[in-house]
């Protein structure tokens, strides 16, 4: 079994293509939290969902995220009832949201949550929260607070990002660490590590558990193309460059191969180099076929 710390759009785009090599049984999916958020009575996780919504095969895999073919009608009237959102819900994504609340509710952890979903959708694969507990980030932009995905989807794209706020040492989840334990490897995806991956690297636990395992990351930047100004802004908040070389210092010792694209004039030393390009289905599968290769070659 491969296990991905996924958060963003670049990791669901690389496990698509990892469904063409392994069985939805052999993946795991440890899901970025600092993006939740209640909406309109709702519980908003849009890194759960995009793996929720990819294995069960309603996906907007033009957007990454949200459900293909989804309406807004919802949210396009709230406005004449005095009401609003920072960003749009669909109407399917919002009935998802709003089960997950009253499940919640109902007492069940986030993780119970999202299995009772994933059930209901026969979903084969496993998606787990990294944390039940509360680990929402806040972008602090000088002038207000943000949650991070308000900032993500409606904030300006010169909007000043002064610091991250994170909620202290949230826990991972036994049973996170369980199918961790149980995996041939990890793959940190190519997603923004400030607002994806960090966030699960914080959890109390995560990095000692990592240590024993074999870890693959694959840098979201290129260093040809430039970053977008919000994954750019959120990486200096987080210390570093939206750079290979960045990326590879805030992950530091956890990580066994450290992969960046072919075309990347930055140098990361001893890093494997391949075209990480995920535009397309074929560039995924083409992705998935060199890193399972490598994950099969260290384990064997």
């Amino acid at each position: 079994m491969i296990t991905f710390l996924s958060g963003g759009t670049g990791t669901p785009a690389l496990i698509r293509g990892v469904r063409q090599i392994l069985y939805d049984s052999e993946i795991a999916v440890v899901a970025n939290t600092a993006e939740d958020l209640w909406i309109s009575g709702g519980h908003c996780a849009p890194d759960i969902d995009t793996a929720v919504f990819l294995f069960a095969g309603i996906l907007d895999t033009g957007r990454w995220w949200g459900i293909k073919g989804d309406t807004y009608a919802t949210h396009n009237y709230l406005p004449k009832v005095a009401g609003g959102e920072p960003f749009p819900v669909g109407d399917r994504a919002r009935a998802v949201q709003i089960a997950r609340a009253a499940l919640l509710g109902a007492g069940l952890t986030l993780t119970e949550a999202v299995r009772a979903q994933s059930r209901a959708l026969n979903i084969g694969a496993t998606v787990l929260p990294v944390t039940d507990d509360a680990a929402g980030i806040l972008v602090d932009t000088g002038t207000e607070r943000l949650p991070l995905p308000t900032y993500q989807m409606a904030a300006a794209a010169d909007t000043e990002v002064r610091e991250l706020i994170r909620p202290a040492s949230p826990a991972v989840t036994d049973e996170v660490r369980a199918v961790i334990e149980e995996s041939d490897a990890v793959v940190i995806g190519p997603a923004n590590p400030a607002a994806s991956v960090l966030p699960i690297l914080e959890c109390a636990g995560m990095r000692d558990l990592l240590r024993d395992r074999f870890v693959v990351a694959v840098s979201p930047f290129r260093g040809d193309v430039a970053p977008d100004p919000k994954d750019a802004a959120l990486m200096y908040a987080a210390g570093e460059k939206p750079t290979s070389p960045g990326v590879s210092r805030l992950y530091g010792d956890i990580v066994d191969v450290f992969v960046q694209d072919r075309h990347d004039p930055d140098e990361v030393p001893g890093s494997l180099r391949l075209e990480t390009g995920l535009l397309h289905s074929r560039q995924a599968e083409s992705l998935a076929w060199d890193i399972t290769a490598v994950i099969r070659h260290a384990v064997s």
